[in-house]
């Protein structure tokens, strides 16, 4: 028998599944180079379709590769802060309706425990032992009543970074060719290795969802496909009506 604390034992094992678990990073760079890599490719495709300008693909694509990674490291940190707000309201929330109806609270989480299997009995000799610690009892309502845990807050500088770089690595996957290439070689060139890096995105996303590497591949592939032929048109009948 282990002689470890409880708390201990469990850190010890949870750590053990996130160590068999993708690191969470890695599913915030994979769709920040999703947006990326889309948002660009879908500029380049209209912009060709208006005009045949290499130079002024290039220049169109590399500012919204620009403003796509501001924007999307600014939308990183308002979000991840705005959770962790709300976290932070649920367990103010709870700490005050610990302190003005304590008795509620805790025939409240009774009732959750009853709803978990618990008997009655069982229920509330767990609800009033949790409520004896009034540190773990604010814990415990906000992640019971409002599925808040503190252990998933967030941390701000460390998403809108995240999210900036890989949308910034994404949307500079399209232009590559670019800076090498000139007239329609550059335009066809920019196109296949852009939906090459559709499906390599879309297969790197089977590392957080549980679609096959391969029907994720295509699908992103085919997004990839839409989104470039109907960008490409609305700039072709843009260059006949501006």
């Amino acid at each position: 028998m282990s002689t470890m604390s409880p708390s201990a034992r469990l850190d010890e094992l949870l750590g053990h599944e996130q160590k068999r678990k993708a690191p969470g990073w890695i599913g915030d760079a994979i769709y920040g180079v999703n947006d990326g890599l889309g948002a660009i490719f879908g500029i380049i495709a209209g912009v060709a379709g208006y005009t045949p300008n290499s130079h002024t693909i290039l220049v169109s694509g590399f500012f919204g590769a620009l403003a796509s990674t501001l924007s999307m490291g600014a939308g990183a940190w308002l979000a991840t802060k705005s959770e962790n707000e709300l976290m932070e309201k649920a367990i103010h929330e709870a700490e005050q309706s610990i302190r003005q109806h304590r008795d509620k609270e805790i025939e409240i989480l009774s009732l959750i425990y009853e709803t978990k299997g618990f008997t009655a009995t069982e229920a509330n000799e767990i609800a009033h032992r949790i409520a004896e610690d009034d540190e773990l009892f604010v814990k415990t309502m906000a992640q019971e009543k409002h599925g808040i845990h503190e252990a998933s807050r967030g941390n701000v500088w460390g998403s809108a970074i995240s999210g900036a770089i890989s949308t910034f690595i994404g949307g500079i996957v399209p232009l590559i060719p670019f800076f090498f290439m000139r007239g329609i070689g550059a335009v066809i060139a920019a196109a296949i290795v852009s939906l090459l890096a559709h499906f390599v995105v879309g297969a790197l996303k089977s590392l957080v969802t549980v679609r096959s590497w391969w029907s994720s591949g295509i699908e992103m592939t085919l997004a990839g496909v839409i989104v470039g032929v109907i960008s490409y048109l609305l700039g072709v009948f843009g260059s006949h009506i501006l």
